[in-house]
């Protein structure tokens, strides 16, 4: 009896504060709404940080003083502060609760809202693959110790096994991200061909996107790559195939991969996509954000205007990059 009432007394002492349980279910009551939720990420994605009630009042045909109810829950909630200037009243997240906005529009939200699959079929024994694919990369990058490549194609491998839902396509996947490492870790900065990490959370959308159009509107001079905090088990459906619009080879090497630190130390520009700072700090390295919808939870017409946003970005950015290595050529 005693045991029993010790094993309950440190079950309690795990759980949250029943202080804590009752504010944070209030909160969460607050934001269990369709149209709060969607007016809590207009918000959040805003490159200007903040929403005006006329940008809100335009995601649903709802009258105004409907809007300004569900405004007022999310305010008094402590989600949303709001400033009034002028004739408009403008909307922005809490700075203190802004990581969690993001975790919960970032990561849980495509969690809940992806359909759920088959499990994951076992991975089987992949040593002899393995070991023929390090060395088959070992004799490729030369300059790397054949069993620092061994390692980085285990890891690899197992970095993408773990959200896998079938095991098909790893080792092929496999060879490419491993090949992609190595690529990064031997990178020879004075080939003057600049290099983007495109970074979000599942790497299954936006930074993808973004990576295939560099990709595409460069010609390849510039390198891009696209990686995930917590990558997903694959493509976002309507990312696909606007991935697969841009050719087959582009298509062939889009697939959620993790955020490496070498990919990082390689990288000339680190664009991050609403992952909040998961990417290490290395010195030289350009550090941008760009505040963009998550497509996994837009429709079909607000993947589109994703596209196109992600498109006129990347055009810019290639332009800047451009003029950097016309500049850095002329000068050495």
């Amino acid at each position: 009896m005693s045991i029993q009432f010790a094993s309950t007394v440190a079950a309690s002492t795990r759980a949250i504060d029943a202080g804590v349980a009752l504010d944070l279910a209030a909160t969460l009551r607050a934001l269990a709404d369709p149209l709060r939720l969607r007016m809590l990420s207009l918000i959040a994605s805003d490159p200007r940080g903040e929403a005006c009630v006329v940008d809100l009042a335009e995601l649903a045909e709802v009258s105004q003083p409907t809007v300004s109810h569900h405004l007022k829950v999310l305010r008094e909630a402590g989600v949303l502060r709001s400033e009034r200037r002028g004739t408009w009243v403008w909307y922005s997240v809490e700075p203190g609760l802004q990581p969690a906005v993001v975790s919960l529009l970032e990561g849980f939200a495509p969690a809940a809202a992806r359909p759920g699959g088959a499990s994951p079929e076992p991975l089987g024994d992949v040593d002899e693959a393995l070991e023929q694919l390090a060395s088959s990369l070992a004799e490729r990058f030369p300059t790397v110790s054949a069993d620092a490549v061994t390692s980085i194609v285990r890891e690899s491998y197992a970095a993408l096994a773990k959200p896998a839902r079938t095991t098909g396509r790893l080792v092929p996947r496999t060879e490419r991200f491993a090949a992609q490492r190595l690529t990064d870790l031997t990178r020879d900065r004075r080939a003057h061909r600049p290099q983007v990490l495109f970074v979000c959370v599942a790497n299954a959308g936006r930074s993808q996107l973004a990576a295939a159009l560099v990709e595409h509107r460069s010609g390849g001079s510039v390198v891009a790559r696209s990686a995930g905090s917590s990558p997903a088990a694959e493509l976002h459906p309507e990312v696909r195939g606007l991935i697969e619009h841009l050719g087959p080879e582009i298509a062939e090497r889009a697939f959620p991969k993790p955020i490496t630190d070498d990919a990082v130390r390689a990288a000339d520009v680190v664009i991050t996509m609403g992952c909040g700072d998961v990417c290490p700090i290395i010195p030289g390295v350009r550090y941008d954000d760009w505040a963009i919808g998550d497509p996994a939870l837009a429709s079909p017409e607000g993947v589109v205007a994703i596209h196109d946003d992600i498109a006129a970005r990347v055009d810019r950015l290639l332009a800047e990059l451009t003029e950097t290595v016309t500049t850095t050529t002329t000068t050495t």
